[in-house]
């Protein structure tokens, strides 16, 4: 797996205070994509143990709420093993944190990814541009959805994804 960044006390990707992996590599290719230079598989740096251990520092603070997994896209064939066993290193050292992840790829089509066990909140679905709303929390076009992967997999019908963040009432009248 390759990685383009690390960011500390990020407050945009998710609840809380979170450490954020922006990973190399992905298809979607979205037009007007804030992150285009994370879209070569084979760009960034090699994801390393110094790089583990950066995250871990960071995750080591009680003050960090979790991480978020971005990029690029986390659920890229490039980078899904690693991510996958990441993560899963990640809930066996620090439980009570969580772990966000956000793909170009829809809900429907990766709810039974292995590496969903791990993930607390999906936001699922390309950027699109026509449908770009700054209002919308942890999203960026209206047809992405901020998912609730535990409740969700919970259910009988683990297809019918539940939401984490509503999207905002339009004008309640007020």
């Amino acid at each position: 797996m390759r990685y383009h960044n690390i960011t500390k006390d990020d407050m945009l990707n998710g609840d809380g205070l979170r450490v954020v992996l922006w990973v190399a590599g992905c298809d979607h290719c979205c037009k007007e994509c804030q992150n285009p230079i994370t879209w070569d598989p084979n760009g960034g740096l090699l994801f390393d143990e110094q790089a583990k251990n950066e995250i871990f520092e960071q995750l080591d603070k009680d003050y960090i709420s979790g991480i978020t997994f971005s990029g690029g896209d986390p659920l890229h064939p490039a980078n899904r093993t690693d991510v996958k066993e990441l993560m899963k290193e990640i809930k066996e050292k620090y439980p009570q944190k969580t772990i966000w992840l956000y793909t170009g790829d829809s809900w429907e089509h990766i709810w039974n990814y292995p590496l969903m066990k791990y993930v607390d909140v999906l936001v699922d679905g390309e950027f699109k541009i026509e449908l770009k709303d700054a209002k919308l929390l942890w999203k960026g076009s209206a047809n992405q959805r901020v998912i609730d992967v535990k409740k969700t997999l919970a259910q009988e019908n683990k297809t019918q994804p539940v939401l984490h963040a509503p999207d905002y009432a339009e004008d309640s009248g007020k």
